[in-house]
């Protein structure tokens, strides 16, 4: 059985990410976390991450027009587990008919883990993420 900690990060595409830094940071009290070459600013949002994608960059267009009735602005959450086990996670969501993309490591709020996604019945994507193999990076955009 899954243990979910929490929510562990949520992408959210944007038209005009210097509004989006501008209002989730000045406004909200955000930092920036780190920024990415593909255009992506992460976020630190309390124990979680709010990614920020371009809708005009590779992985923005994924999500088709920005939002409005003709496309989402959300590219997927995370929820973080407690125990990841790739192949006990695999049986698990494949005795429920789901089909779990490989698992990789990727950057999260608690590091670098391992994680994996899947589809929800109506297509929204969850990445479901393990403990951390490796820490937050900490300062701005530096990885360790």
């Amino acid at each position: 059985m899954l243990q979910i900690a929490g929510l562990d990060h949520v992408v959210l595409r944007s038209r005009d990410i210097d509004a989006a830094v501008h209002f989730y940071c000045d406004v909200l009290g955000c930092r920036i976390e780190r920024k990415l070459d593909i255009g992506l600013v992460q976020l630190r949002a309390g124990a979680a991450l709010i990614d920020l994608v371009p809708v005009d960059s590779e992985l923005g267009r994924k999500g088709g027009a920005p939002a409005g009735d003709e496309g989402r602005n959300l590219d997927h959450f995370c929820l973080r587990v407690e125990h990841f086990d790739e192949a006990q996670l695999c049986a698990h969501l494949e005795s429920h008919g789901i089909t779990p993309a490989p698992a990789a490591e990727r950057y999260g709020a608690d590091g670098f883990g391992l994680s994996m996604y899947i589809a929800d019945p109506d297509g929204n994507i969850v990445e479901l993420k393990g403990p951390p193999l490796r820490p937050v990076l900490g300062i701005e955009g530096r990885s360790t």
